[in-house]
């Protein structure tokens, strides 16, 4: 794979303030609204997500570690699971930008991360 940097993509109970605020420092983040996803279930949301080769950040955290137990159990790889917490978008954008200077696409690989 050899991919540096992560691409984001937010489900659509994070604020899109949060996507505006990590553009802003150069980060590559594609929202629900702007993927006409908006009201798509939770699993066919991953799947756009790893058809498109992006790490999903959420505030469904029982949804998606569901969904991550099946993809392992079933041999698929998913890009990486952030899993945010109830903060501002500033909060969620710092915390998620933070951990993106810090690892890079491949290392994001079937993982889940709790911000």
């Amino acid at each position: 794979m050899n991919r540096l940097f992560i691409n984001l993509y937010l489900d659509e109970n994070v604020d899109t303030l949060v996507a505006k605020i990590l553009r802003a420092r150069g980060y590559d983040v594609t929202t629900t609204d702007e993927a006409k996803r908006k009201g798509t279930s939770d699993p066919n949301q991953l799947k756009f997500a790893v058809e498109n080769e992006m790490a999903i950040a959420t505030m469904d955290r029982v949804d998606f570690e569901l969904l991550a137990k099946e993809y392992y159990y079933s041999g698929q790889k998913h890009f990486g699971i952030f899993i945010v917490g109830d903060n501002s978008p500033q909060q969620i954008a710092l915390r998620l930008g933070q951990f993106f200077d810090l690892w890079t696409a491949d290392e994001m690989v079937d993982q889940i991360v709790y911000l």
